[in-house]
């Protein structure tokens, strides 16, 4: 799988690199780094004190979202498989204290209910570099680039995204991948989300890039 990185052209369909607060997002990454914990596979805390805490997360989380409560997070771990797909109604803006890789795709590929997975693309985020992935950008947990580094992958979203899902009537339009709060997933069969209940909208390949490191 060709793996691109966020500074190529292929990215502005996904995405784009933010710059202008690189002051912000080093003690944002020390913390991330000093903090939070490295899991075997991956783990995700949609607010972490240690981050939420900070001075410079007050700053850019007032620049990210104009204005609006923000919460700070985490994903971290070791990972290399596709599994999932999701999406919200926002942009969510990621920070890595080493280099990660983002398996994204667009929504509107989703066709019948459906994505193919051949679809799918790879995009390398080097370490300290702040990217915010589009509202429309389809997106799940990082993969690593070094599986002795695994990553600690800062995740921004607005407060409550990912928290308990609400408890609303399916009654059309995306509502059955509705999952959690402000977050609609497309679980591949093979994936853990799926055996959990998930919608099983995505067709094709479980993607493992490991080969492709």
């Amino acid at each position: 799988m060709t793996i691109y990185s966020v500074t190529s052209p292929e990215f502005a369909a996904y995405g784009r690199v933010v710059t202008g607060y690189e002051p912000e997002c080093a003690a944002i990454a020390a913390a991330l780094n000093a903090s939070t914990p490295l899991p075997e596979a991956t783990g995700y805390v949609p607010e972490e004190p240690a981050l939420q805490s900070l001075p410079e997360a007050a700053v850019l989380g007032q620049a990210l979202y104009g204005g609006m409560p923000v919460q700070f997070g985490w994903c971290n771990g070791h990972n290399t498989k596709l599994n999932c797909l999701e999406y919200h109604r926002d942009s969510e803006f990621n920070l890595g204290t080493e280099d990660f890789i983002l398996l994204l795709a667009r929504e509107d590929e989703i066709q019948g209910g459906k994505l193919d997975t051949a679809k799918v693309k790879a995009f390398r985020v080097p370490a300290g570099t702040l990217v915010e992935v589009y509202a429309t950008t389809l997106h799940y947990a990082p993969c690593h680039t070094d599986p002795a580094k695994g990553f600690r992958v800062m995740v921004a979203l607005p407060k409550g995204t990912n928290t308990d899902k609400p408890n609303l009537p399916a009654r059309g339009g995306d509502d059955a991948y509705l999952w959690a709060c402000n977050k609609w997933l497309l679980a591949h069969p093979d994936s853990d989300e799926a055996a959990q209940g998930a919608q099983k909208a995505l067709v094709g390949v479980n993607i493992d890039i490991a080969q492709d490191l």
